[in-house]
C-alpha cells in the first residue's frame, strides 16, 4: 500500500509551533516564578515598611493598659495592601485590626525582628515581627498567602490572552515566513513541469539555495543520462532504417526480375514484393520518426502553406492507387469559408495528410468513398479525412495513435507507425488531433483542428 502524501510545509510548521510552544511554555512558567518571587519580595517591604510604620506611630498605653488608636494614615495603609496587624504587649494582643486574629501571630519571636512563615487557623500567613524593647511591645504585621496568588491569577488572566494572540501571531509569520523559504522548491517544481517530453536540457543552478544544488544536480545528472540514451537510440534508429534502404530498394529489384524470369512463381514473387514493400515502407515510417522525435516546436520551418496546391498534389498522388482499389477518392475544399492558407511546416504536413489518405485508401474495400476536406469552426481551421469504410470499435479508437497498434482483423498489412507520426506532427504543431465517425455516420473520421486562426480566408 503507497504511502500518503505528507507535506514538508506543515511537517515543518509543526516543529516550528511545536519547538515554540515548549519554549513558550517553559518561559511563562518561569516568568510566573520570577514574578512570585519578586512580587514576595515586593510584599515583604511592605509588611517591613507597615510595621516600623506602625510602630513609630503606636502612643502610650492608657489606663487600661491599651495603646492609643493608630492614627488614619497608617491604618489606611494597612488596610490598602490587605495586611492584618497586631499590637503585642507581654504575650497579649492588646490592639489589633479588623480581620487580625486575637491571639499573636507569633509568640515568643526570638529576635528583635524578622519574618515568619505559619499556618494560623487553617490559613497560612506571611507576618513580620519587629519589637520596641524600650516601650515593651511589639509589632507583627502579617498578610494571607493567598492575596499573593490573587495577584498572581489577576496577572495571568490579563496576560493570556495577549500572550495566545501573540502564539497566533507567531504561527501565521512561521507559515508565510515557511512559504517564502520554501518557494524555490516551488519554482524548481515548475520550471521542471514547463519542460516537455522532449526537452530534457538541465536545470539552471543559478539562485537555487545550497540545500537544493544536490538535488539539482542529480536531477540534472539523470536528465543527461536519458537525453544521451535517447540520441542513441534515435541515431541507431535511424541509422538502421537509413542502411537498410540501399539492400530493400535492391531486393525489390531483385524480385521483380526473378518474377520476370520464373512466371510460373509469379504468385508467390508478387506476395514477396508486397511483404518487401511494406519492409520499406516501415523503414520509411521508422525514418520519419527518428527526424521528428527530437524536433522541437521551434525547430519547425513554420509558414503559410497553400491548401489548393496541396490537395491537388494529394489528388494526383493517390489517384492511380484509389483507381485500383475501386475507392472514390474526393479531394476539395469546403464550398463555403474554407480557408485559403493554413501556418505550419508544409513538409511536416504533406506527410501528415498522405498518412491519413494512405491509411484510409489501405483499411476501405472497394466501393467506399474518402473525402478530404479543408474548412473554418468558430474561426479555427481544420483539414478532415473521413471515409464510410468499416470502422474501428471505441476501444480500439483510443490506441490508434500507439506506435506499432493495429486494429485486429485488418487483412491488409502495415506497420502502425503512420497515425503515430500524425500525432507526432499534430503534436509540434499544437494541432488537436481527434478521431470520430466518418461519412454518414460509418468509417472513421480523422480531423486535424487548429487551436485558433492560424489561417487566411
Amino acid at each position: 500500500m503507497p504511502s500518503a502524501v505528507w507535506s514538508l510545509r506543515r511537517r515543518l510548521l509543526a516543529a516550528i509551533l511545536g519547538a515554540s510552544a515548549v519554549l513558550w511554555l517553559a518561559s511563562l512558567g518561569t516568568l510566573t516564578a520570577i514574578a512570585w518571587q519578586e512580587t514576595g519580595e515586593v510584599f515583604d517591604d511592605a509588611l517591613e515598611e507597615s510595621a516600623y510604620m506602625l510602630l513609630a506611630a503606636g502612643g502610650e498605653l492608657d489606663a487600661r493598659g491599651l495603646l492609643a488608636p493608630l492614627p488614619p494614615p497608617a491604618q489606611d495603609r494597612v488596610r490598602r495592601v490587605d495586611m492584618q496587624y497586631q499590637l503585642v504587649e507581654a504575650g497579649r494582643v492588646v490592639q489589633r485590626s479588623a480581620d487580625a486574629p486575637a491571639r499573636p501571630f507569633v509568640a515568643g519571636f526570638g529576635d528583635d525582628h524578622g519574618f515568619a512563615d505559619l499556618r494560623l487557623d487553617g490559613e497560612r500567613w506571611r507576618v513580620f515581627v519587629v519589637r520596641d524593647a524600650a516601650r515593651g511591645f511589639e509589632v507583627q504585621v502579617g498578610q494571607r498567602a493567598a492575596k499573593r496568588l490573587d495577584i498572581l491569577e489577576e496577572l495571568a488572566e490579563a496576560l493570556w490572552l495577549p500572550a495566545l494572540g501573540f502564539l497566533l501571531l507567531l504561527a501565521l509569520v512561521c507559515w508565510w515566513l515557511t512559504g517564502r523559504v520554501l518557494a524555490p522548491l516551488r519554482r524548481t517544481a515548475a520550471a521542471l513541469a514547463a519542460q516537455t517530453p522532449n526537452d530534457l536540457a538541465p536545470v539552471a543552478t543559478d539562485g537555487q539555495p545550497r540545500e537544493l544544488l544536490p538535488i539539482v544536480g542529480a536531477l540534472n545528472g539523470v536528465l543527461a543520462r536519458l537525453d544521451a540514451a535517447l540520441q542513441a537510440e534515435r541515431r541507431f534508429t535511424a541509422d538502421a532504417a537509413h542502411e537498410l534502404r540501399t539492400p530493400l530498394a535492391g531486393l525489390h529489384m531483385h524480385v521483380q526480375l526473378l518474377q520476370r524470369q520464373h512466371p510460373a512463381l509469379a504468385a508467390s514473387f508478387g506476395r514477396l514484393r508486397q511483404d518487401v514493400g511494406r519492409l520499406a515502407a516501415l523503414v520509411d515510417s521508422l525514418l520519419t520518426l527518428a527526424r521528428l522525435d527530437p524536433l522541437a516546436r521551434a525547430q519547425l520551418a513554420s509558414g503559410e502553406l497553400a491548401l489548393a496546391p496541396l490537395f491537388a498534389e494529394l489528388a494526383a498522388e493517390f489517384a492511380d492507387e484509389a483507381a485500383r482499389r475501386g475507392i472514390v477518392l474526393d479531394v476539395a475544399l469546403a464550398p463555403q469559408g474554407a480557408p485559403a492558407t493554413v501556418r505550419g511546416d508544409a513538409q511536416m504536413l504533406g506527410i501528415a495528410l498522405r498518412n491519413l489518405v494512405g491509411n484510409a485508401l489501405r483499411y476501405c474495400p472497394a466501393g467506399s468513398r474518402v473525402e478530404l476536406r479543408a474548412g473554418t469552426r468558430a474561426d479555427k481551421a481544420w483539414i478532415s479525412v473521413c471515409d464510410d469504410g468499416p470502422g474501428v470499435d471505441a476501444a480500439s479508437m483510443s490506441r490508434l495513435t500507439e506506435r506499432f497498434f493495429r486494429v485486429l482483423g485488418q487483412e491488409e498489412g502495415g506497420s502502425g507507425l503512420g497515425l503515430s507520426i500524425v500525432r507526432r506532427i499534430a503534436e509540434l504543431h499544437g494541432i488537436a488531433l481527434r478521431f470520430g465517425p466518418g461519412l454518414d455516420g460509418r468509417g472513421l473520421g480523422v480531423t486535424l483542428d487548429w487551436p485558433a486562426a492560424p489561417w487566411s480566408a
